[in-house]
């Protein structure tokens, strides 16, 4: 028995398949990085927090999980997994000369190429199962139909792809019958010195391998090929070579011909899909660049990214998001210490703040003239599509037990990213039904519909038109834009809240003055020295309010920029209000920065890095009109509607490894950002209750993570110990019912009393 085993190992080490997966983790690191990112998403050890696991495990089109999505899947691994058998024969096919001598050697080569492959599709497979059931509550059905999309569509293509190389690639026999013409390839130098290299190889340097599996399955011997010269040999696989990169270059095209039709939903792939398009075309490159430059493909890569890189710096190939609605052909306004302290002069802040009084007056009528009422400052958290549904949920809930008190309270709406647009949607909402529009704003179909997937459009735009194309444009307020990946975003965003909002953001003005609705103020941050930008329907340089305070000092660092009066000869009042959410939730690599006119440049990141849950704006507020509060309200209720729990458990440092001890300054401060902002906005309001006479109360609801039996942790591999929705702008079905059901918590609960005995 002994004796079987010791014959039977070293023909399972010296085999065709072992060899060639032992080749790739020796030389191709590149490729086996990709695999390695792939396997790590599926598993869920990559990107858990941003959900993007749940994009592989449980893919979207067309707002649908189903046999189209997973078939689409199966289409683009299959698509990948060819990419990987090119990029190794391209690169490696030299070392096993022998394929050359065989018919239909890219065949056989990919067939014995395929363990890494075949263990991905297996494990992904297994991962698909698990999450669907324990996930999506998939009926048995539903994950047969789902599971025959994905395999559907990877044999199609892999079908597609076999058919090409079947009538395409040569072997030695067809070779020898019908030569190559070389002469074009005689005056490529590099390709040349590429081949001598590869044909020095061939000759000395052969990778051992005693059997192969055949495309009939059947494991055959490796026979003999020294006869063969090995310069033909070599022709043959440069004609494979040749071949394959045609096809490479087809699918590039394709890309690109995609990227034309990407505002149409038909074309807007899951958006896991797109990322591994975006792969398949890494290591198609690679390939191409292996097959021109041989060894010296690292290098010319490194030279040519370096290159591109410098001309980039130079602003050739750059691309500028632009804010859509003002007028970017307007001479740029100076961006410096100068103008900011032109604009908060005491003359524009005193006028901002006289003109925010006829509001407040406004809003006081409302209410009984022997009755103060309380002022509620409705303060919302970011958190991509997690926080737009809760704050929705949130904002309809509270105003629903209360009879409509919380919106008519309320004067002031702050925040961030997903919480401002969950809540600009549910003020909307209000605006309408106030207008006589039969609108139900507490019906359940307006959180259905702002949970709806707006990641798949905004992957899709990333790879197939910010890329490649982005020649198309559109046309708002008199002027015109690329249809970039922030036309994308905020198409989606106008479509997920039933193109109510699609307004220039000075259409709010009337109804924020008549008290009808609370202001909104956005904040998002300017990359260039970390100020706020705020945004309103008119201008509201009060909110630096702190200038007149400090009269005479010289060196006071203004906090932040009125949007209004700064870019006021560009039209900043045509603003379109979906571009002002588009700033304020400008999510890192997803959504693109915005560029304003101003010289220099600036540029906008999300509001949640100064502020994430807009106390700090609040608490400004209050104290520019501080004494008019005091006299007219009862009280000041800042309610935080935030995504997150504020009193969270703390994580033992436990394991740490090199690595940990390494990143932990960066990673420190990353994972404790809330947690010093969480800081900063109680010290604020502990300091707000030395300056106001009146009282101030504080709500806090809040979405936790919801209970999670130890039976489902231990078969939900991807979750682990936690049901938390993702930080993305997409959610699963079970993170959609985890969301709207988290307002039933008895925290939850407790604090809605509290709002609601305040507001008797």
């Amino acid at each position: 028995m002994m004796r079987n085993v010791y014959l039977l190992l070293p023909k399972i080490f010296y085999s065709f398949p072992v060899q060639l997966l032992i080749n790739n983790i020796r030389r191709n690191h590149i490729l086996i990085l990709c695999w390695i990112i792939l396997f790590a998403m599926i598993t869920g050890n990559f990107g858990k927090y941003l959900g993007i696991p749940y994009l592989f495990l449980d893919p979207e089109y067309m707002n649908q999980v189903n046999f189209m999505s997973f078939f689409i899947m199966g289409m683009v691994t299959a698509g990948f997994t060819t990419a990987f058998h090119i990029t190794c024969y391209i690169t490696d096919g030299h070392r096993f000369s022998f394929v050359g001598a065989l018919r239909r050697p890219f065949t056989k080569f990919a067939l014995n190429n395929s363990v890494i492959p075949f263990i991905f599709l297996v494990t992904y497979i297994y991962q698909i199962v698990g999450f669907q059931i324990n996930n999506q509550y998939a009926s048995r059905n539903q994950l047969y139909l789902n599971l025959t999309g994905l395999l559907t569509g990877y044999i199609i293509m892999t079908l597609i792809f076999f058919v090409y190389f079947w009538f395409t690639n040569k072997d030695i026999f067809k070779y020898v019958v019908c030569r190559i013409d070389e002469k074009i390839k005689q005056q490529v130098k590099v390709t040349r010195a590429s081949a001598m290299k590869k044909l020095d190889i061939a000759r000395k340097k052969q990778v051992h391998v005693e059997h192969y599996l055949d495309y009939d399955f059947k494991i055959k011997k490796v026979e003999d090929t020294s006869f063969y010269d090995k310069f033909t040999i070599l022709q043959v696989f440069d004609q494979n070579h040749f071949n394959l990169v045609v096809i490479e270059l087809l699918i590039f095209g394709i890309i690109l011909v995609l990227g034309v039709f990407k505002d149409f939903p038909s074309f807007q792939l899951p958006a896991a899909s797109s990322f591994v398009i975006f792969l398949t075309t890494f290591v198609m490159i690679s390939g191409a660049f292996s097959y021109w430059f041989g060894g010296w493909s690292a290098t010319m890569a490194l030279i040519i990214f370096l290159f591109l890189n410098h001309l980039v710096g130079e602003d050739f190939f750059s691309r500028r998001y632009e804010a859509f609605g003002l007028n970017y052909q307007h001479p740029t306004v100076e961006y410096s210490v100068n103008s900011l302290r032109e604009i908060n002069n005491q003359t524009n802040i005193r006028k901002d703040s006289t003109q925010t009084l006829v509001m407040l007056e406004n809003w006081r009528a409302k209410f009984p003239p022997d009755q103060k009422p309380k002022m509620i400052f409705l303060c919302v958290s970011g958190g991509g599509k997690r926080a737009a549904l809760w704050t929705l949920t949130a904002l309809q809930t509270a105003d629903s037990l209360s009879h409509g008190k919380l919106m008519e309270s309320s004067i002031l709406i702050t925040g961030a990213s997903g919480g401002l647009i969950g809540a600009s949607y549910f003020r909307e909402l209000k605006l309408q039904e106030k207008l006589g529009v039969n609108m139900n704003p507490y019906s359940e179909v307006h959180r259905q519909s702002i949970s709806t997937d707006n990641l798949n459009p905004l992957i899709f735009s990333l790879l197939a038109n910010d890329l490649f194309v982005g020649f198309t444009k559109f046309e708002y307020a008199g002027n015109y834009y690329f249809r970039d990946r922030g036309f994308t975003f905020e198409d989606q965003l106008n479509q997920i809240t039933e193109r109510l909002m699609d307004k220039p953001i000075s259409a709010y003005d009337s109804s924020e003055m008549e008290g009808i609705i609370p202001m909104v103020i956005l904040t998002p941050t300017i990359v260039n020295d970390g100020r706020k930008l705020y945004i309103a329907a008119r201008p509201v340089s009060f909110m630096n309010y702190e200038a007149v305070a400090m009269n005479g000092y010289g060196s006071m660092k203004f906090s932040g920029v009125d949007f209004q009066r700064m870019f006021a000869d560009h039209g900043a009042a045509n603003l379109r209000f979906l571009s002002a959410l588009r700033m304020s939730a400008t999510f890192p690599y997803i959504t693109p920065n915005t560029t304003l006119p101003t010289h220099p440049p600036i540029k906008i990141m999300d509001a949640g890095i100064s502020d994430n849950f807009g106390l700090s704006d609040a608490v400004r507020f209050t104290y520019a009109f501080k004494g008019w509060i005091e006299e007219n309200t009862s009280g000041v209720i800042f309610v935080s509607i935030r995504d997150s729990p504020k009193l969270g458990s703390i994580t033992p440092q436990a394991g740490q490894t090199i690595v940990d001890d390494l990143t932990q300054p960066i990673s420190s401060v990353y994972n404790n950002f809330e947690n010093f902002q969480d800081i900063t906005s109680d010290l604020l309001i502990g300091q707000a209750k030395s300056w106001l006479t009146i009282p101030i109360d504080r709500i806090d609801i809040q979405y936790q993570a919801e209970s999670y039996s130890p039976v489902l942790q231990k078969m939900d591999s991807i979750r682990q110990n936690s049901a938390r929705a993702s930080l993305s702008w997409r959610l699963t079905n079970r993170e959609k019912q985890g969301i709207i059901s988290n307002m039933h918590s008895a925290g939850n609960q407790e604090e809605l009393k509290k709002l609601l005995d305040l507001l008797k």
